[in-house]
């Protein structure tokens, strides 16, 4: 395929390209379609690589893997990880466990709990004067550097392809894929997406989740997204 306008597609994970928790083989096949089209696979989640590669192991599919929120890069094809950030301090892990919070997850970065251990974890960085922040992720808790979220991660990757951020068409469905979303050329929302998604999104998908994937994976395919611009053009947009 020759003068493709959009060099790669970034997807969010859980709720976007995998239905409760698992990606299905029509869902990977497409995937691969895309991939023969000559264009980048990335996948941009708040998993950790650990745990994505034991839901996902076709997870080779993509050419990159933003995790845990950003602060992760990982390499499928090398196994590569590099880390955009350091994780936060002991004394704040040490004190969220002295506090009772449960369940705690320590990633490579992140620090991850669930609501409404959030109220917990805002006041033990405030009482430590820790450079951090809280992002939730219907019903996660993530705990990250100030300065790393989705946006930050895609913007390492797309350093790495030497692909711009105009050149990338994104999907997502929740809060924590806003930041990402925000700074592709073509911003897409799955029909399950929360309103807020959908509001700021260039498209909502007619179908849910995976389902929703694969047709923008198809309109990639067959025209590069032309017929959306078309049906923009007609609406005024």
């Amino acid at each position: 395929m020759t003068d493709i306008r959009y060099l790669a597609l970034a997807t969010d994970y859980d709720g976007t390209l995998a239905s409760h928790g698992a990606v299905d083989t029509e869902t990977v096949a497409a995937l691969r379609r895309l991939a023969s089209t000559g264009r980048k696979l990335i996948l941009v989640t708040g998993r950790q690589i650990e745990d994505l590669k034991r839901v996902f192991p076709e997870v080779e599919i993509f050419d990159r893997v933003v995790a845990e929120n950003g602060p992760v890069l990982y390499t499928p094809s090398s196994g590569g990880i590099r880390l955009l950030a350091q994780p936060p301090p002991a004394p704040f892990v040490d004190a969220l466990r002295n506090r009772g919070v449960e369940p705690l997850f320590l990633g490579h970065v992140v620090v991850a709990t669930v609501e409404p251990n959030d109220a917990i974890v805002g006041d033990m960085i405030r009482e430590l004067r820790l450079d951090l922040q809280v992002i939730l992720n219907k019903g996660s808790v993530m705990v990250l550097p100030a300065s790393i979220d989705k946006a930050t991660g895609l913007a390492a990757v797309l350093r790495e392809l030497s692909i711009s951020s105009q050149d990338v068409v994104g999907v997502g469905d929740a809060e924590n894929d806003q930041t990402f979303l925000a700074m592709c050329g073509r911003s897409v929302a799955v029909a399950n997406a929360l309103d807020a998604v959908k509001e700021q999104a260039d498209y909502v998908t007619q179908r849910r989740s995976s389902a929703g994937v694969r047709e923008l994976i198809d309109l990639l395919i067959s025209d590069d997204l032309q017929s959306l611009d078309a049906v923009r053009s007609r609406a005024g947009a």
